[in-house]
């Protein structure tokens, strides 16, 4: 067994940490981050995991893993956590991508920065143990922030990992990690679960709209990340951006067929509507979008529509609609 190693850093403190750990032991380390497009929060600076690659010096591989991560997303094998966060699933199917990229460079194991009892769902001890069996890595797979409460791993067995140098971290207190850090110089880090926005509970609702109108496609998904949402009817959506970089946002990614809704020659946000195109929903879209501007005290207001696909602008006048009605469609 060598003394080269993956680590899946999501660019949390625990990854971060269980990679320095490896340095610290002359493990040849390259880190792996599994991108899943409606469930990873990257900045205009990139992602926590490009972040925390720089910090440590060491080589980052980022895989893209959203179409295939659907599936399981929609059916997970052992559920959803407190929103839906499928913890146990996702661990497993990212632990199997890892293990072929490992057999493929010659690494001889992987690292995961899992602290026993942390997580209420992923990481009691039974959760590790499926993870590990599902995966096909036990034995191979260390994590150094308790390894010692839990068994030896080959490469411990063996005397490439120095077990005596790991650490026996259990529960949710992040004051251990926090020290460590402390210790390593490490000043910057993300809080808890902030990678995963499956684990947001505004953003898990949704998710679950989604799910109770049969409309979980990788596109739908794709918008929820971005503005203010309403559920207008069984078909229609509407999400309206809150500032000029998401009105960018939804600009990019509407599709064809969404009406996009911007007030006539005055500043407000850009909206777009999905699933529907009759003139009353037009309308009533229109009277939210105008709610959420500083005109919506005025008796009328012209709001511009127009399809995504054909920029064949339209002008409708409407009166706001009130804050009452609004918070009925709120999602």
């Amino acid at each position: 067994m060598n003394k080269k190693a993956i680590v899946l850093l999501s660019g949390g403190l625990d990854s971060i940490l269980a990679a320095r750990l490896m340095l610290e032991q002359g493990i040849d380390v390259l880190a792996m981050n599994f991108y899943i497009e409606f469930a990873s929060c990257v900045s205009t600076e990139g992602s926590a995991a490009e972040k925390a690659a720089r910090q440590l010096g060491v080589s980052l591989e980022v895989v893209d893993i959203t179409r295939e991560y659907l599936d399981i997303f929609k059916s997970p094998r052992y559920g959803y956590g407190a929103n839906v966060n499928p913890c146990i699933d996702c661990k497993i199917f990212m632990l199997k991508k890892a293990r072929e990229r490992m057999e493929k460079i010659g690494a001889s194991f992987l690292v995961t920065g899992e602290v026993l009892g942390e997580r209420p769902m992923s990481q009691r001890k039974d959760a590790l143990n499926i993870i590990e069996k599902q995966a096909g890595v036990k034995g191979i797979l260390l994590r150094p922030l308790s390894a010692k409460l839990l068994e030896p791993t080959i490469p411990e067995k063996e005397g490439v990992v120095d077990r005596e140098n790991l650490l026996d971290i259990s529960g949710r207190s992040r004051k251990p990690q926090m020290a460590l850090a402390e210790k390593f110089g490490i000043l910057e880090y993300p809080n808890p679960a902030g990678g995963c926005l499956l684990t947001d509970p505004g953003f898990a609702r949704r998710v679950k709209d989604l799910m109770k109108h049969d409309e979980l496609t990788i596109e739908n998904l794709r918008l929820l990340a971005t503005g203010r949402h309403f559920r207008l009817s069984e078909k229609a959506k509407l999400a309206i951006g809150r500032d000029e970089d998401e009105n960018k946002i939804l600009q990019s990614i509407a599709k064809p067929d969404d009406i996009i809704f911007k007030l006539k020659e005055r500043q407000g946000p850009l909206s777009i509507l999905r699933g529907a195109s009759d003139t009353a929903l037009i309308e009533l879209a229109a009277s939210v979008v105008a709610h959420h501007t500083k005109f919506r005290n005025e008796d009328s207001l012209k709001v511009d529509y127009w399809s995504n696909g054909s920029r064949d602008r339209k002008t409708i006048s409407v009166k706001a609609a009130g804050s009452a009605d609004v918070e009925k469609f709120r999602i």
